[in-house]
């Protein structure tokens, strides 16, 4: 039997390295998933929004951090968190406060501060780290829109998303509560049809990916992913980029970005956690639908700007330098 040649052997090698990478990555966000779709839709059949709206601080500092923290209590994965903050906001809660949440609560929420410890075990502080620049850059974006806007951001005469139905996300799921009146039995198999349902729709965005990042680091030379990472400002500019385009769930994307650790610097895998949540292609399809685009324009640049800037600020202070 002839020994294998070189490219032989480099392509066995890349495919082992996707393999690896790919099923690493599966198995270990999972179950973060799973723990983040369920809670998602207990608070969906169980919790109404006009008990959450009535809770809601008038102060506009108080109310802010409201917003911020407002996760921890309801860990709502991005594509549930659209369709209730609009009812929310429709049912009185101040605008600001509401878009604070969309943006804060995917990433400062007890369930993704687990994933993202658990992706990080040898460096926690990213974990840390990813928390404060989320909460920074939502607290001072709330207080903007809070003395700058003064219009409702929602669209007039919209009452749907882009399925068409009131209640319903422009990815087919129905967000509405009729299901508080209904009876325990009745609302424990609402529960498990709307966790199932999010399941997959989240983790087809997972699979994707975890292929897209196994592909990459199988395939491109290092000296090219090393050439970028030299220079913080670009690699973190590329690593949000990359979190736009591939629109993972925050419950999971910390071990997407942990396969990276010792490639890119800790600014730009910060950049890769924060922005990604924040805004991506999929969440940038549903904001456009329900709320006006020059707000929406408006807070992307600012998001751009700020998980930027605060990023390389913590890559300083993290590194040292």
């Amino acid at each position: 039997m002839h020994p294998l040649s070189s490219p032989e052997r480099s392509l066995r090698a890349a495919v082992h390295d996707f393999q690896h990478i790919f099923i690493s990555i599966i198995i270990e966000a999972f179950p973060f998933i799973l723990l983040g779709v369920f809670f998602s839709a207990l608070l969906q059949v169980f919790v109404s929004d006009a008990m959450i709206a009535r809770l809601t601080p008038r102060n506009p500092v108080i109310g802010v951090l409201f917003g911020c923290l407002l996760g921890l209590l309801l860990p709502l994965c991005e594509c549930g968190m659209i369709p209730v903050v609009r009812r929310l906001i429709r049912k009185g809660m101040p605008p600001y406060i509401g878009m604070v949440f969309i943006f804060a609560g995917p990433i400062i929420n007890p369930i993704v501060l687990a994933s993202t410890i658990s992706a990080f075990r040898s460096q926690p502080e990213i974990a840390f780290a990813r928390m404060g620049i989320a909460f920074a850059v939502c607290m001072l974006l709330g207080l903007l829109m809070y003395r700058f806007m003064k219009r409702s951001p929602l669209k007039l005469g919209i009452h749907s998303f882009a399925s068409g139905r009131a209640g319903e996300s422009a990815y087919g799921h129905n967000y509405n509560h009729g299901s508080l009146n209904s009876g325990f039995r009745e609302r424990v198999h609402a529960t498990f049809n709307h966790a199932s349902d999010e399941f997959f729709d989240i983790g087809k965005y997972l699979i994707i990916g975890a292929l897209l990042t196994g592909f990459v680091q199988a395939t491109i030379d290092p000296n090219v992913l090393l050439s970028v990472s030299e220079h913080p400002a670009a690699a973190t500019i590329v690593m949000m980029g990359a979190a736009f385009a591939l629109s993972l769930c925050s419950t999971s994307d910390a071990f997407i970005a942990s396969s990276f650790h010792g490639i890119f610097g800790p600014g730009a895998l910060l950049g890769f956690l924060v922005f990604g949540p924040m805004v991506d292609v999929k969440s940038m399809l549903m904001l456009f639908s329900a709320f006006r685009s020059k707000v929406i324009v408006a807070i992307c640049l600012y998001l751009i700007a700020a998980v930027w800037l605060l990023s390389l600020a913590a890559e300083k202070l993290l590194t040292g330098y």
